[in-house]
């Protein structure tokens, strides 16, 4: 078994892009800009967008972050969102979700410019992936591409299982894979909670990816030996034996399953840092005008 390091991978992507934001600053006099926009007090919003804006700053972007009340109306929401669309400073921008829910998240997506959208959730840039078009790639995806090229893992011609069907993971996921391309060309199986008979398509998947948001749900007995294992999840437990009373754990029960696995990915450390990672370079290429000129 071998672990498949996201925090190492992350580290060296940053390192190399400080340079190619050097290199931006030199031409342009200016430096890339990603904006955030937090609305209420949910601690794992906090922490996502705390770790984007540091990421920001080490690589040497300059970031805003908006923070909103939980009460906030919607109107005033889509107010500050069309204040990024036209601030010609502003690459890029999120709005961290999940929205409260007298928000309609739909409406929110709508309303971002998809030139700015570079956590890939617009229609367009969606569109435009599940048609081989240059587009911002939906971040967290775009990072798991990068883990299975810098593991070498191959994708070409194989059974890839994705658990989950959200528009933010396990959709684009399924169609990234199966496009023609290097990190691609596979055979997907997109499965969900209304999937009769899971274990026994799990059993015959190459390379699972779990999506599904349930602690521990893939177990030992569902997984192949060499199977290749990433946990998307991230999700809190209790644990009474720490300090602090929890625990981070995946959607994998990670200490059985490991011992089956070609490669695993771990919680924390596996796909978090790379979903950072696929946002700032997104806002790079926006700030580059690399897709949209």
């Amino acid at each position: 078994m071998k672990l498949i390091d996201g925090k190492a991978v992350a580290e060296e992507l940053k390192n190399s892009m400080k340079q190619d934001v050097l290199e931006f600053k030199k031409k342009s006099g200016r430096v890339p800009h990603l904006a955030a926009i937090l609305v209420g007090n949910n601690p794992a919003s906090k922490a996502y967008v705390g770790n984007k804006v540091k990421s920001c700053e080490q690589v040497g972007f300059k970031s805003t972050l908006i923070k909103l009340d939980e009460d906030v109306a919607e109107e005033i929401l889509l107010q500050e969102i069309q204040k990024l669309n036209e601030d010609p400073d502003i690459d890029g921008f999120i709005v961290q979700l999940p929205l409260p829910k007298h928000i309609d998240e739909v409406k929110v997506t709508l309303s971002i410019d998809f030139k700015k959208d570079v956590d890939g959730f617009h229609p367009v840039n969606f569109g435009r992936m599940a048609q081989g078009l240059p587009c911002y790639l939906p971040a967290t995806p775009y990072g798991i591409t990068l883990l299975l090229d810098r593991y070498n893992i191959e994708t070409a011609g194989k059974h890839v299982v994705v658990v989950g069907r959200s528009n933010i993971v396990g959709t684009p996921m399924s169609i990234l894979l199966s496009r023609k391309s290097k990190v691609g060309d596979a055979t997907v199986t997109l499965t969900h909670s209304r999937t009769k008979n899971l274990q026994r398509i799990l059993l015959q998947a190459d390379i699972i990816i779990a999506a599904i948001g349930i602690p521990g749900f893939i177990k030992e007995d569902m997984v192949r030996q060499g199977a290749v294992v990433i946990d998307v999840g991230i999700n809190r437990v209790e644990d009474e034996r720490l300090e602090k009373g929890s625990r981070l754990v995946g959607d994998v029960d990670f200490e059985f399953v490991k011992e089956k696995c070609s490669f695993i990915t771990p919680v924390p450390g596996g796909v978090g840092p790379m979903t950072v990672m696929g946002l700032m370079m997104n806002t790079f290429k926006s700030a580059t005008k690399e897709i949209y000129p």
